[in-house]
């Protein structure tokens, strides 16, 4: 009979890790971080807000090189530094630029770090029980399979919340008059960009391939022009 004792530990420490990264990130963020300073980005950041009815939406830059968007898990938004210098370089634009941000503001409305924290809680019990079943048959590789089937559960939960805050960054930047085309583009040379290009089997990834991620924008498109 299974034990619900390892499982509900598993729970716990998954509850306490979760909480003490989402503290260990903020923090790192706050030091590592200022408030986007750019006059371009900001009448689009604007026209957002006004679509949003709120007052203003604080984007801040995280001084890294890597090119990435991020929703913190107190809700607020950053663009890093090595997006900032690709758009200064002129390879990304404005507009494309704004569509990430769109995209990272629909993480937080939607409520994808409460929901993660609830999946990574789940799959990590759900690994403590299905390697338990599986060492009993299949003794030193148990615990292996089922680390493995986690993995696979949380990349294909992480790309359905990425199709979703598309989605919303889609019907946002509609709202607000601004281009949809800048989205669709920034996935075109996304993977040039950051360096992505072929490595892993899309199933493995925890981002859409980028053909979908636009197929799925085109389609949301005509259901809502």
């Amino acid at each position: 009979m299974l034990q619900l004792g390892p499982i509900l530990l598993a729970l716990i420490y998954a509850l306490v890790m979760f909480r003490f990264s989402a503290w260990r990130l903020n923090r790192q963020l706050d030091q590592t971080s200022s408030r986007l300073q750019d006059a371009e980005l900001q009448t689009q950041i604007d026209k957002m807000a006004g679509a949003m009815q709120v007052r203003d939406i604080p984007v801040y830059v995280q001084d890294i090189p890597t090119i990435n968007g991020l929703a913190a898990p107190d809700g607020r938004v950053f663009i890093t530094q090595g997006f900032i210098d690709k758009y200064k370089a002129g390879e990304v634009s404005a507009g494309e630029i704004a569509s990430v941000i769109a995209h990272e503001l629909g993480h937080v409305a939607l409520g994808h770090s409460r929901k993660r924290m609830i999946d990574f809680s789940g799959q990590n019990a759900m690994r403590v029980a299905l390697g338990a079943i599986l060492s009993r048959f299949l003794p030193g590789i148990g615990g292996i399979i089922a680390n493995g089937l986690g993995s696979l559960l949380m990349a294909k939960l992480s790309r359905s919340d990425e199709f979703e805050a598309d989605a919303y960054a889609t019907a946002l930047l509609m709202q607000s008059g601004l281009s949809i085309e800048a989205q669709m583009s920034l996935f075109e040379k996304l993977d040039k960009l950051t360096g992505n290009a072929g490595l892993s089997p899309a199933w493995l990834l925890s981002h859409p391939k980028a053909q979908d991620r636009i197929a799925a924008i085109q389609s949301n498109y005509a259901k809502w022009q």
